[in-house]
């Protein structure tokens, strides 16, 4: 579902112009079977119009019932809707966690085939003060239990944010939470680190546009510790 919900928020102004565009159809068909109805004079064209105008009515109220669905998706639903239940199995992190066994009479070399894992990052990236940055938590700093997380997402043609998480060296990204409102060094949201194993991450900020374009994440390492 949270793909699905995504999906409408990142689409917004294609759906929105989609749906005005096909209730200008419907709206015009409406009137004009309308205007047939009130015109007609004989029973078996009054009953001819009616049956169009019932149509066309049915239509005009489905595509307001979709252009209403579309704003409650796109601005309440999406932005709130948590993705961290994606971590509520430690069999996913575990799986997500890049591993190299060594046998014991290896030497510390690794076998053929075989690649060390990515090293670990030490610096943050793509962070712009003033514009897309996380304040808190800080470079590098250990975290544990539930956090608020505390920074900047102010951007040209705002559309929304999304903050993620994925272990060090890891490719695999997974959403806590998103947001569609302007922050200026304030709470950009929470995460729960209590379902984390411990160890190493990296925390991402995504910002996208209002046409659906993404700006360069800002991503800083963090270290997730025992409670």
């Amino acid at each position: 579902m949270g793909a699905i919900y995504r999906f409408f928020a990142l689409y917004e102004g294609l759906i929105y112009i989609i749906l005005a565009l096909a209730g200008l159809f419907a709206f015009r068909w409406l009137w004009n079977a309308w205007f047939e109805w009130r015109q007609a004079i004989y029973k078996l064209e009054r009953e001819f119009g009616l049956r169009r105008l019932s149509q066309a009515l049915t239509v005009s109220l489905f595509i307001v019932i979709l252009f209403i669905g579309e704003i409650i998706l796109a601005s309440f639903i999406a932005p709130a809707y948590p993705s961290s239940e994606l971590f509520e199995s430690p069999t996913l992190i575990d799986q997500m966690q890049p591993e190299v066994n060594l046998p014991e009479d290896s030497g510390g070399l690794l076998p053929e085939g075989t690649f060390a894992p990515e090293p670990v990052n030490s610096f943050a990236s793509g962070c712009i003060p003033g514009e897309i940055n996380l304040t808190t938590p800080q470079l590098g700093q250990e975290v544990s239990g539930s956090i608020t997380l505390v920074g900047t997402v102010d951007v040209e043609n705002f559309g929304f944010y999304k903050y993620e998480v994925s272990p060090q060296g890891a490719a695999a990204w997974a959403t806590i939470s998103a947001g569609r409102e302007i922050v200026k060094n304030g709470d950009i949201g929470f995460w729960d680190t209590s379902t984390l194993k411990p160890g190493d991450y990296q925390l991402r900020l995504e910002v996208t546009d209002n046409q659906g374009n993404s700006y360069p994440p800002c991503i800083i390492p963090v270290r997730v510790r025992a409670p």
